[in-house]
Parts: structure tokens; sequence; C-alpha cells
């Protein structure tokens, strides 16, 4: 009787088993694309919320502010990128799986590589630290925009919630609504009634800080009407959330229009309205005063600033008020007598 396994052919020895990376990658990467997807999908859901306020300037500040946020972070790209790459290339390339790559387990040095790691990023932090350096001067607040246009002069005063803007040379007052003529630089000066607050209108660039017992300065344009978000962008308490105002960049006819609607309005901003005013309150209306108390915002300012006999150290003296619990105030020379 014949075997049956003389009808078979010969026998064909099996080969080693495939390394465990070789079965494991192709899973792996369809994970890795499946959470990419997820994560490239997460990011889109998340950056629906925010708007692009702050790369859409309509003031010359803000217009500069932008290319330069733009300048640093091409320049920082050139770095991240090619990092980036690299790192993928290099896992990819050296895979457990890719036996055609060298394998050099001793390998420690290479000159050429240094000088590229660490030549590009010190021509890129130079490159930096010139326009940095340009630019903080080019772009200080204190410093006066120029322009044929005689500047807009406005007082602020953060006050707890609300923002409350003067105008010193029209004798005018508003709380949470901030009224400027298109192409005119506004010059500001702000202070703080009590806690520190930071003074922000992203679209016309620039923020800063406004301090009890001190003054700083703010110089912006608006080079196209329009009304600008304007906001608190720093934290200072339970009613932070709602400190934010209308920037209404008008034309010079509308502009003067609200002055007059301002001289119109039944409300003066007397030293009692400003302590009434003064108390901490959360989203506050829009208010238009016909009329400003003298130097009022001095007052603000020097309140913190005595000697011993009440009068301010720094600021305009006689004008200065110091202001008591009950909303009267007093010239801050005759305070002490």
């Amino acid at each position: 009787m014949r075997n049956s396994d003389s009808r078979r052919g010969p026998a064909v020895e099996a080969g080693p088993p495939l390394p465990q990376s070789t079965r494991f990658f192709p899973l792996f990467q369809s994970k890795l694309r499946a959470a990419a997807t997820l994560a490239a999908s997460g990011a889109l859901v998340l950056l629906g919320g925010c708007s692009s306020v702050l790369l859409n300037p309509k003031g010359d500040i803000g217009s500069q502010e932008k290319h330069l946020i733009l300048v640093a972070l091409g320049l920082m790209l050139l770095v991240v990128i090619p990092v980036i790459a690299l790192t993928l290339w290099f896992a990819w390339r050296y895979r457990a799986s890719n036996t055609r790559a060298t394998y050099a387990p001793k390998w420690a040095h290479s000159t050429a590589i240094e000088v590229v790691v660490w030549s590009i990023p010190c021509v890129i932090v130079l490159t930096l630290g010139m326009l940095i350096w340009r630019t903080t001067h080019s772009l200080d607040p204190y410093r006066p925009i120029e322009s044929q246009q005689k500047p807009l002069r406005v007082d602020v005063v953060a006050l707890n919630w609300k923002w409350l803007f003067i105008y010193p040379d029209y004798g005018v007052a508003s709380v949470n609504q901030l009224a400027i003529p298109v192409d005119t630089p506004v010059s500001f000066r702000l202070t703080a009634e009590s806690l520190m607050n930071s003074f922000f209108i992203p679209q016309l660039g620039s923020q800063v800080y406004a301090m009890s017992g001190m003054q700083t300065k703010l110089h912006l344009i608006a080079n196209e009407p329009g009304v600008y978000a304007g906001r608190s962008a720093a934290f200072s308490g339970p009613g932070f959330s709602d400190m934010h105002f209308d920037t209404l960049a008008t034309s010079r006819a509308d502009f003067d229009a609200w002055i007059a609607r301002a001289k119109a309005s039944r409300v003066p901003l007397t030293n009692a309205a400003y302590a009434h005013l003064a108390q901490p309150g959360e989203k506050t209306p829009v208010t238009l005063y016909s009329s400003v108390a003298p130097d009022l915002f001095e007052s603000v300012v020097n309140k913190y600033m005595l000697d011993v006999h009440g009068n301010p150290i720094c600021g305009t003296g006689t004008g200065a008020h110091v202001f008591d619990r009950t909303g009267g105030s007093t010239p801050a020379n005759l305070a002490a007598e």
C-alpha cells in the first residue's frame, strides 16, 4: 500500500516569525491617525468660540502690534517647525522594523549638527532682540502719536467694577462708554480708585495698568469708525467679568453730537455723585454727566498721597480734594485744619 505522504510535494521550511514590532506598527498607525483626527476636531470645536479681534486691528498702534506678533511668531516657527518635522522623521526613519537604517549605538557627536543646532537659534534670538528693542521704543504707550490733529484728552478712572471717562477739554464724563473721533490721537491718563486694573481695547492696541495713587499714560488712535470692545484685562474681584465698555469711534460730527448729548444730561458728576459712583457695583448702565467736579481726576490720584498736614505730596496741590465717608469733600490743604 502506497503511503499517501508520497503524493505531497517537498516539504517547505517555515520562515522565522515576523517581529512583534512589524505586526504592531500598522495597528499603531491607525490608532495614531484616529487620535490625530479626534484632537484636530476637538481643537476646531474649542477654537470656534474664539474671536480674532486682536488680529483685526482698527488703529495704527494695533496694526503695528499685530505686525510685531506675526513677525515674532514667524521667527520662532523657524525653529519649532523643523524640530517637529525632524522628530517625526527620526521616529519613522529609525523605527525597529526599518532594517535599512544605520545602527550606531556608540555614536555621540557631530560637529555639523552642533553648528546647525546652535547657530540658527542664536541668529533668531539676536533678530528678535533687535526687533523688540526697536518696537519697545516706537510702541511705548507713553509716547505721543504724531499727527496733524490735536489729541483728545481723556482721563480714565477704574472703579469697582466700572470705567469712568472724563473729558477735561469738554467738561463732561461718562461711565462704561468711551467716544472718540476717528483719525484723532487720544491721550489717556489712567488711575484707579482702589483695586489695580488693566485698561485694554484689543482692536486699538496696548493695555496699560491703572493703579490707585498712581497715574499711567496711554496713546491710541482709531483709523476706522466702529464700535470696539473695551475690557478689564486684570482680575479684580466678583464684578470683573462684567467690567467692559464700548468704544464708539465716530466721525468728528458724530463725536461733537455725542458731546452735546452729554452736556444736555441732567446728571452732574459732583464730588458727592462720584463718592456714590465709587461704591462697588456690577453691571452699571451707561451714564453721561453734563459736568465734572474741578480737579476730580487729580483728587483720585492724590487721595493716598498726603503729607502729615493733609496736603498732597505730588500733583496739583490745592486742587486736590479729600473725600469722606458721607460723600462730602474738602480741599486737601484745608482738610487738616
